[in-house]
């Protein structure tokens, strides 16, 4: 009897769970799982690279894999899951309403920017949280030069202080600077909530942001609280407005709303409590990856991130133990021990740390040859190669 494995999603959890369960089931010669990906379109959005120019075209196609490892792709958007039937009802191409049947079911559906923390986001705020609002906020930028120089044109404001936020604002001076030829003075603010710059991370790290944000002459207003965002600019609590053309937010992000299915075993950000096997608590035929569940790294009390570094790696374990609980084989406890980061640090270089304890090994030329060489290669998707795939999605293969 067919068996099917529905996915959720086509980021880089989703995408890595589909190829993995592939690799079990033609490992153990099983002919009789089909494997679907159901997502809007068959593309992976690389987000790590959303605050460079051009965002709109960072972008690999999927069906070239998919197809080397026979998993079917669905387009659709799912708005719903039911999990006592054991179905997904979706919208596809054609607009039409469909539902679904799984034996098991992969959720990995990712993440979104919270825009409910402060009034004025939604309508005047840019973000780089998805291709489309990349896109937008890109040209955005490129169409500053067109304006007079003016205090607002020349002063953009990026809300939050975290990864994403540090890595669009270190990108803008030279950026900037290009385009205006020097028309007017280039303002990079920086708006945080915290007392300090980089408050979750360690002391050695946040020494080499602020050197680098000062020598990038971007400023920091810490311990900030926004009021609301307008078509002016950004009000303070304090009521000071401060004059702006381009406000980005980059803070908060939650799970998919499609966890709403299994709110009783919701952990932190609304991300699903899941097994060592990312199972999902009480849910045998359910597994979550990626931004929607909240995994244990290793017995030390860490946590997988939102992050593209644990989605990777938390994908191929996932699609190896869906298609094991089919398969009757023993699942593979998910263990990612090893924690990176390398923060771009725009036209000063960048920085890279290891342990959770964020330890700086590189900073300047030599982390940002490390960065590039991350987000323009390894982060992308195998060759559509049967053996090459089948030895990347092995979720035992050495991985950064």
């Amino acid at each position: 009897m067919n068996k099917e494995i529905v996915i959720i999603g086509a980021g880089f959890a989703g995408m890595w769970a589909a190829l993995s369960a592939a690799r079990l089931a033609k490992l153990q010669g099983a002919e009789n799982i089909q494997i679907t990906v159901i997502a809007p379109v068959a593309e992976l959005h690389v987000r790590p690279r959303f605050y460079e120019a051009n965002a709109g075209s960072m972008v690999s196609p999927l069906m070239p894999v998919f197809d080397a490892m026979g998993v079917r792709f669905v387009q659709g958007t799912v708005n719903e899951i039911d999990a006592d039937s054991q179905t997904v009802h979706f919208v596809d191409a054609n607009n039409s309403l469909m539902v679904k049947h799984y034996d098991r079911l992969v959720l990995a559906a990712g993440s979104t920017l919270r825009t409910d923390l402060v009034k004025g986001v939604v309508e005047h705020a840019f973000d780089l949280d998805q291709l489309e609002s990349a896109a937008v906020l890109d040209q955005h930028i490129n169409n500053l030069a067109s304006k007079p120089s003016s205090a607002a044109r020349n002063t953009v404001l990026v809300c939050g202080g975290g990864f994403t936020g540090i890595e669009m604002a270190t990108e803008l001076p030279a950026r900037l600077k290009a385009q205006f030829n020097d028309d007017g003075p280039v303002r990079v603010i920086i708006v945080e909530r915290s007392e300090q710059i980089g408050s979750n991370y360690s002391q050695e790290l946040q020494d080499v942001i602020k050197q680098a944000t000062d020598d990038l002459e971007i400023e920091w207003m810490l311990n900030a609280r926004i009021d609301e965002i307008t078509a002016k600019g950004l009000i303070l609590e304090s009521g000071e407005l401060i004059e702006s053309d381009t406000v980005i937010w980059t803070a908060g992000a939650k799970a998919n709303e499609l966890t709403n299915a299994f709110s009783a075993q919701k952990g932190p950000n609304g991300r699903l409590n899941v097994t060592a096997s990312l199972q999902v608590i009480n849910e045998d035929n359910v597994f979550a990856t990626g931004d929607v569940a909240y995994a244990a790294t290793d017995n030390k009390g860490n946590h997988a991130l939102m992050s593209c570094q644990h989605a990777i790696l938390m994908g191929k374990f996932a699609g190896n133990n869906v298609a094991a609980s089919l398969l009757g084989c023993e699942a593979i406890d998910y263990k990612q021990e090893n924690y990176v980061t390398c923060l771009d640090l725009g036209s000063w270089g960048a920085v890279f740390t290891e342990g959770w304890d964020q330890q700086v090994k590189m900073v300047k030329e030599e982390a940002k040859a490390l960065k590039i060489s991350i987000t323009n290669e390894l982060i992308y998707p195998p060759k559509a190669d049967v053996n090459i795939i089948i030895e990347q999605a092995d979720p035992l293969a050495a991985f950064v």
